[in-house]
């Protein structure tokens, strides 16, 4: 019942509503749960409808099937949906959509880096990027290759977003359904996106907890915050300690499983858009193969990754960056039923809990706070969701921050994609540099 209403009177909602209709067609669900932080949809809209429709090294055709193999990498059926739709209507070859061996050998060439990007992006090296450039003549430009590796971080992180927020496919899609579907748990994931959401509040394993404790959850996260403040002036951690709750952080995260459920296995529907349906996220540590850790400051965005971008495809850079700098510093300085509450400290805990998954480190940065402020429900659906969102459930959407409202749930999912993107193209730019020097 918290979403939005199209009907709304706000002219500024009104004019997003009417970009996204006019990007897609239709007015998605992804706009109408991302219209409660209109700031950030705004940025989304301009850089999504710049990759898809606006002057680029790729054909428009391309770039829809390239946001086809990234959502289908995460099975999310929602996303493929949208874009087979719109690959067909620019005029794309249906015969493609058979399967990714019926695509051009050029777009084949793109599923390993796909995978990889996708699942283990700390692998990719520089031969991976020379592959791609050098195979004669199937060979990638670097715009082409800068424009795809953006496109597909983009939906990669937007599958996060989808299953994050448990969005369905519209009414007129195939799956998009006004009853709920039969769910084997007892919750369904498009009770969020559709407004059931309170339907399930007595049920299940939520039902035994008191309602006090969500409240002293919020407590003591307002209590830590305030602790972590005070503490930070008085003591500053070393560089050698700071090193090592970095890796205690990383090899602790690893611990945290994605999801208690069986492995899901892709439908041909879905599956039939990439190779290798079996390779999914891995920890990075595992069977004895150690990653070393990524530092920001011999890499960064800021640094170094915009300004590729921006120079192989001009203006991307910029409103990427916007993106992230929209995601990361937004707030209304409020934690579910506070006000002006300074949440910087929280909102980097969770970027930077991402970027320390994902090996990336700021030398700057006690990870020692990460443990203070992100309990183990909520590590566990920030793991989930960035790292395999399509086991993401219901019950972890409810089980973390129980007193919080949706929109503030959906704010941390910005987070959460926006990091998650942010790692994807740190690896993939910095394989993309090292190829050229």
């Amino acid at each position: 019942m918290e979403i939005i209403q199209v009907s709304a009177e706000d002219t500024h909602m009104h004019a997003l509503f009417a970009e996204s209709f006019t990007t897609l067609g239709h007015l998605d669900n992804i706009a109408l749960v991302m219209v409660f932080h209109p700031q950030y949809l705004e940025s989304f809209l301009k850089t999504q409808h710049y990759l898809l429709q606006m002057d680029g090294p790729l054909p428009l055709h391309y770039r829809h099937y390239i946001g086809i193999m990234a959502a289908a990498r995460h099975q999310c059926s929602y996303l493929v949906n949208v874009h087979v739709n719109c690959f067909l209507h620019v005029g794309g070859d249906p015969k493609w959509l058979n399967g990714l061996e019926n695509a051009p050998q050029k777009l084949q060439n793109l599923g390993e880096l796909n995978k990889i990007l996708a699942h283990r992006p700390w692998l990719i090296t520089k031969e991976h990027i020379e592959q791609l450039l050098k195979t004669e003549e199937h060979s990638w430009s670097l715009a082409e290759l800068i424009h795809a590796v953006v496109l597909l971080t983009h939906y990669h992180s937007l599958a996060s977003f989808t299953f994050g927020c448990g969005i369905n496919p519209e009414i007129h899609c195939d799956g998009g359904h006004t009853f709920r579907p039969p769910s084997v748990s007892g919750y369904c994931i498009c009770d969020i996106a559709n407004g059931n959401h309170g339907v399930y509040e007595t049920q299940g394993p939520a039902a035994n907890i008191a309602t006090t404790e969500p409240f002293c959850e919020v407590e003591a996260l307002m209590e830590k915050l305030k602790q972590l403040q005070e503490c930070r002036d008085d003591v500053k951690a070393s560089q050698e300690e700071k090193a090592t709750r970095f890796e205690k952080e990383k090899r602790e995260s690893m611990l945290v499983c994605c999801s208690e459920d069986e492995e899901s296995v892709p439908t041909r529907d879905v599956s039939r858009h990439f190779e290798d349906t079996s390779y999914g996220y891995k920890d990075f540590s595992r069977h004895g193969m150690q990653v070393p850790t990524f530092h920001v400051q011999d890499y960064s965005w800021e640094d170094h990754g915009y300004s590729l971008v921006n120079r192989l495809y001009p203006d991307v850079g910029q409103l990427i960056d916007e993106k992230f700098q929209i995601a990361y510093n937004l707030t209304y300085n409020t934690m579910a039923m506070h006000k002006d509450v300074d949440t910087s400290m929280l909102r980097r805990a969770i970027w930077n809990y991402i970027h320390c998954m994902f090996g990336i480190r700021y030398d700057d940065y006690d990870y020692g706070e990460i443990n203070q402020l992100l309990d183990r429900s909520f590590k566990i659906y920030i793991k989930t969701v960035v790292c395999a969102p399509e086991k993401t459930t219901n019950r972890m959407y409810d089980s973390f921050w129980r007193q919080f409202k949706h929109s503030e749930k959906v704010h941390v999912n910005l987070l959460l994609i926006e990091a998650r993107m942010q790692a994807e193209l740190l690896y993939a730019l910095r394989a993309i540099t090292r190829y050229m020097t």
